[in-house]
């Protein structure tokens, strides 16, 4: 394999679950969408998650088999979605006081930037003609205990995501703890980024080059 075509890293899969070993058991959990919404496919055996979805849905299971879904019952990203025993539907308010009283435990976004103190940009670049998208995710970054990103290390035109100061409109500040991407596991603290774990065959180096900010490595 040529080295233009070779694939360093996580796919877009193992990105999902290397983050799903890390959600306690028992925990209840709100997928943003995209990459976010594989993580239901890796749910650690043993370990029992409840997925909440915004738009009214506690109990949330995977996407259906093709053909078998119901047109009805979608996630907030309207993708079909199947419901798990004991699932419950609620109206939209009552989803988002669920979200604002802090009785979600996690919830696991995607991002354009994310800032080395923990700001969020997720929904707009900005541009005059940029179609305003923002959803829930500015009541989650607020309400929510603990709060993820998994996402791409950089844009398809190589640019960080992980950086300085988002240059696009904040969907919240301080508000992220953990990021995951296909390069590596980064923690947000107060002096700025803190490797955890770096994806195979991927040096400290090579990530520490594809981001906006300084990172500390691995701790000994």
């Amino acid at each position: 394999m040529s080295e233009q075509t070779q694939v360093i890293g996580w796919t877009r899969e193992e990105m999902a679950q290397r983050l799903a070993l890390d959600i306690p058991n028992g925990s209840y959990v709100n997928l943003g969408i995209g990459i976010p919404e594989l993580v239901t496919r890796f749910v650690p055996e043993g370990r029992t998650l409840v997925y909440h979805t915004e738009n009214g849905l506690l109990g949330m299971g995977p996407s259906p088999a093709e053909g078998q879904g119901d047109p009805e019952l979608i996630n907030a990203g309207k993708k079909q979605v199947t419901t798990n025993p004991g699932a419950a539907f609620f109206h939209h308010a009552d989803s988002f006081a669920m979200i604002r009283g802090g009785h979600i435990d996690l919830c696991v976004l995607g991002a354009m930037q994310v800032s080395q103190h923990g700001d969020l940009a997720n929904w707009s670049t900005g541009a005059p003609d940029a179609i305003p998208a923002v959803g829930g995710a500015m009541d989650l970054v607020a309400g929510v205990k603990s709060v993820y990103v998994i996402t791409q290390h950089c844009t398809k035109h190589g640019d960080p995501k992980l950086v300085e100061s988002c240059a696009f409109p904040l969907t919240g500040r301080q508000c992220i703890d953990r990021i995951y991407t296909d390069l590596a596991v980064i923690d947000v603290n107060a002096d700025g980024f803190q490797l955890v774990e770096l994806s195979p065959g991927v040096n400290f180096d090579y990530v520490q080059d594809r981001t906006g900010a300084p990172i500390k490595p691995i701790a000994d």
